[in-house]
């Protein structure tokens, strides 16, 4: 038995995938199950980031006991494990590294249960996160976390990352929505967490799970809470002349003491690609539109409805329109959820980014992201929701392209630099993963670092699972006490 922790949670791996392995991952969940084709382990080497992996098998599980059983044969052979749901990953969190093991979950895709007097619901990883709201509308209820991505990214992968989306503002992002979860640990043992219980007895271990992005485990089943639809809801557009004034309703919004349901920017930029795109009827020549969402009661949202409108109208609105019915209103989300698809008529590539900063720094920010555009000759997109200053500045660019790739990575370390030197926070919802792993002192002290670090060694003490992510090298060691200008230059492999 090796000592725990010799190895240690982020180097590197040397173990291959072996005939033997393969065989016993093929007894376990079927010969067409496993994959070891040289193309489909190149779709499995990607995610929704820049990088590029090296899978040495991936292996599709159906049940619980298909993935504690492959959990197994990997401790027997000591492999590195990544989890894998829809791949939809920002930051690299899915990638597997030097030839590790894929299981993915992608096919635990069922609603096990729905509790309406609770309410609540037991899920598999796999369920995706629009199919889960589809799923319950006819109950008058939905799953509140929604990511632009919803109709492609999963639960599984949701809790991974603890994402958020237009609509948590006011209702709070994925770990404010789960009430229970079924972790297989590295060596294959189930364990049970929480559940719909109000109060559930021993530690609260679900939000060291939620976030932790495949590094502790595989979640298999997920209870998350549901949340009723509110009786009156209603959709605003606002644009406005420049990003100040449009940030200055956001801020001011707030301070008067109204929380929106939803509070989404998008600049003149973005407006243009997604108008093309969509044909919604967003004012194309505006510096900044503002799409504002209010629910709950009639009186509630009629009261919220004035103020947001007087707020705009002071902060120099161009013009404020009320989505007149649930169809106009549609639009106007699907203009916002298909900003990042809107893109491709720019360029053929994107790089995401997903800090988050004070709304009070929201149009400073802003500026000097525009500046690094300039600097580094980029087209940079901004759309984001702007209520709780999670930005998501997208970086248009041709991969194809290296000296260009070499530009929007730099500009990439420049806008997170940026952003933690406003008082910010490396991740809002996409995670940390590989992209963001040595920036992580910037918002983490040695201390802070190194209690990370224990906590992961309990669950996964021979640093099997998901290696080389969310902590930089020598974590646990307390090393990386330097200062911020000797930051690596990236993240990237």
């Amino acid at each position: 038995m090796r000592r725990s922790g010799a190895r240690g949670n982020l180097a590197d791996m040397s173990a291959v995938v072996t005939a033997s392995a393969i065989d016993r991952f093929r007894e376990v969940v079927g010969s067409e199950r496993v994959l070891t084709a040289h193309i489909e382990l190149l779709l499995y080497a990607k995610d929704g980031s820049m990088n590029q992996g090296d899978c040495g098998v991936a292996v599709l599980c159906e049940t619980t006991h298909e993935v504690a059983a492959c959990m197994r044969i990997a401790a027997d052979h000591d492999l590195a494990v990544v989890p894998r749901g829809s791949g939809t990953s920002l930051a690299g969190s899915a990638i597997p590294l030097d030839g590790s093991v894929v299981i993915s979950v992608a096919r635990m895709n069922r609603v096990l249960s729905i509790d309406v007097e609770t309410p609540c619901a037991w899920v598999e990883p796999g369920v995706l996160n629009l199919d889960l709201t589809t799923a319950v509308s006819h109950l008058g209820l939905h799953y509140a976390p929604d990511p632009s991505s919803q109709a492609a990214c999963s639960i599984g992968g949701n809790v991974a990352t603890n994402a958020g989306g237009p609509h948590c503002l006011a209702s709070g992002v994925t770990s404010q929505h789960i009430l229970g979860l079924e972790i297989v640990l590295p060596d294959g043992d189930i364990l049970t967490i929480g559940g719909p219980a109000p109060d559930p007895a021993g530690y609260d271990l679900r939000g060291f799970i939620v976030g932790g992005e495949g590094t502790l485990g595989i979640v298999t089943k997920v209870c998350v809470k549901l949340t009723r639809n509110p009786p009156v809801v209603r959709t605003m557009l606002a644009d406005f002349s420049s990003l100040t004034a449009a940030g200055k309703a956001v801020r001011d919004i707030i301070a008067q003491g109204v929380i929106p349901a939803a509070m989404e920017m998008m600049d003149s930029t973005m407006t243009r690609a997604v108008e093309a795109f969509v044909h919604a009827g967003l004012p194309t020549e505006s510096a900044a539109v503002l799409l504002v969402e209010l629910d709950g009661t009639a009186a509630h949202v009629s009261e919220h409805t004035h103020v947001v409108e007087r707020i705009c109208r002071e902060s120099g609105a161009n013009h404020i329109r009320v989505a007149a019915d649930e169809q106009e209103r549609a639009l106007l989300w699907k203009a916002r959820k298909n900003a990042f698809g809107a893109c491709a008529r720019i360029a053929p590539n994107y790089y995401l980014h997903d800090c988050v900063v004070p709304r009070t720094r929201l149009v400073e920010v802003l500026a000097a992201i525009e500046e690094i555009a300039k600097r580094h000759d980029l087209v940079i997109m901004n759309v984001f929701h702007a209520g709780d200053g999670n930005l998501h500045p997208l970086i248009s660019f041709d991969r194809r392209d290296a000296e260009q790739v070499t530009r929007v990575l730099a500009a990439g370390n420049d806008i997170i630099t940026v952003c933690m030197n406003a008082g910010g926070t490396l991740s809002g919802e996409h995670g940390i993963g590989m992209e963001k792993r040595d920036f992580m002192p910037l918002q983490f002290g040695v201390a802070d670092l190194d209690a990370q670090a224990r906590c992961r060694e309990a669950f996964d003490p021979e640093g099997r699972m998901n290696p080389r992510k969310v902590l930089p090298a020598g974590s646990k060691c307390g090393d990386l006490a330097f200062p911020h200008e000797h930051l690596p230059e990236g993240t990237w492999i």
